[in-house]
């Protein structure tokens, strides 16, 4: 299975972590207000908003705390904080791609924070572009076969305009260019199929497979203290586990 599907598949478990849900809302938060500040309050003309709230909706996040996110994105609660995003780039154990996104009001300490956790972890911060050229913007979206007929998804995710439907075991992975994403995804919706996670990623051209048990877990907990820092939005990598070697580290 490849890095993105893996790590989607680790972070959805961890993510169920009631210990977790705090900060899983404070990213979320992060993202609706941004996206409420550069595009305005209304849902219908901010397609970035609108994936924010769907997000934070599958997180059973309370209704009052996306509105006041809105409100506060918008400047009605009297100012927007200062969010700024930024892309870091680097590598971890056996040569593992890794691009991470996060939101700051501060990138001096964020940057510090970012590059202490790759060389802590066996990786190093590279420059800008090292690795991001090995990443595609994807719409994708990620369903559990136990709940659903896998030929009637692939036939309705298809005809919405997705682009692949990828076997990943126990789950089928829809990827979509990002403009056919919320087609795809309302089509599901209106099919009533369920999914596990929907969102705009970047996924890997490009994968590195590691066979080494160590590396693996290294680049793993790597993978897990950059999605715990209170800046990183988001943390992608090209790498490849062999389900024996998962299953050695499980």
């Amino acid at each position: 299975m490849s890095g993105h599907s893996k790590w989607s598949t680790i972070k959805r478990k961890k993510n169920a972590i009631d210990a977790k849900r705090g900060k899983i809302f404070t990213k979320l938060i992060k993202e609706i207000t941004l996206a409420a500040r550069l595009g305005g309050g209304d849902v219908e003309g901010n397609s970035r908003l609108r994936q924010a709230i769907a997000a934070a909706k599958e997180e059973n996040m309370p209704k009052d705390n996306i509105e006041k996110a809105i409100k506060k994105g918008t400047g009605e609660l009297g100012g927007a904080d200062s969010y700024e995003e930024a892309i870091y780039e680097g590598y971890g154990p056996g040569g593992v791609a890794v691009l991470v996104e996060v939101m700051t009001e501060n990138r001096n300490r964020t940057v510090s924070e970012i590059r202490h956790i790759f060389s802590k972890h066996g990786g190093n911060l590279g420059e800008n572009g090292c690795v991001a050229w090995m990443f595609d913007k994807k719409g994708d979206i990620v369903v559990s076969k136990e709940a659903v007929d896998e030929d009637r998804v692939m036939e309705i995710a298809l005809e919405a305009g997705a682009e692949d439907v990828k076997d990943q075991g126990t789950e089928l992975e829809i990827i979509t260019a990002p403009e056919d994403f919320e087609s795809v995804r309302d089509a599901l919706d209106l099919a009533e199929i369920p999914y596990l996670s929907a969102e705009i990623a970047m996924i890997p051209s490009i994968t590195v497979s590691l066979s080494d048990e160590q590396a693996a877990a290294q680049v793993l907990k790597l993978m897990e203290k950059m999605d715990d820092n209170d800046d990183v939005q988001h943390v992608y990598a090209n790498f490849d586990i062999p389900d024996e070697v998962m299953e050695r580290l499980s």
